[in-house]
This record gives C-alpha cells, sequence and structure tokens, in this order.
C-alpha cells in the first residue's frame, strides 16, 4: 500500500505544479497550437473545468486554479498519509 500512497502523492504533486505552470503561462500570448499550452491543457482541464462552472470570476480574475491546488493539497494531507496507514 505504500506503493499507491507514493503514487498518489506523485500524482497530486504534478498536478499542482501543472496548474502552476499553465496560471503562469495565461499571462504570455502563446498560441494554443503550442505544444506545452495543449498538454498543461489536457492535463488540468479535468479539474480546473467543472470548477470554472461552479466557482465565479471575480471581475476578469479566474480564481478556480487556486481553488484547486487548495484542494488537491488539502487531498494531499489527508488522503496520503491514510493510504500510508494501511
Amino acid at each position: 500500500m505504500y506503493f499507491v500512497a507514493t503514487f498518489v502523492d506523485y500524482l497530486l504533486t504534478i498536478l499542482t505544479y501543472a496548474i502552476i505552470g499553465r496560471a503562469l503561462l495565461s499571462w504570455f500570448n502563446l498560441g494554443p497550437s503550442n505544444p506545452i499550452i495543449r498538454f498543461l491543457h489536457e492535463i488540468t482541464e479535468p479539474i480546473l473545468g467543472p470548477m470554472r462552472r461552479v466557482i465565479p470570476m471575480i471581475g476578469m480574475l479566474d480564481i478556480s486554479p487556486l481553488v484547486a491546488i487548495l484542494l488537491l493539497n488539502f487531498i494531499q494531507g489527508q488522503i496520503v498519509p491514510a493510504l500510508r496507514m494501511l
């Protein structure tokens, strides 16, 4: 079970960094055909898409990446230690 806990821990960490990368790259005018943008979009959209439907924008600021990171960190802090105890 330790292997599963480590895998989930790494997966959540990678998702967190992908969301941060996508948010930072959104400040630059890179086209949607850029391979890095497409890769980050494909990885993070299953998480950010549903959150955007629930969380309203604040002016022109999309806070769904921040909420997603907080949620992933909460899950990582609760689920991974529980898996390691099994």
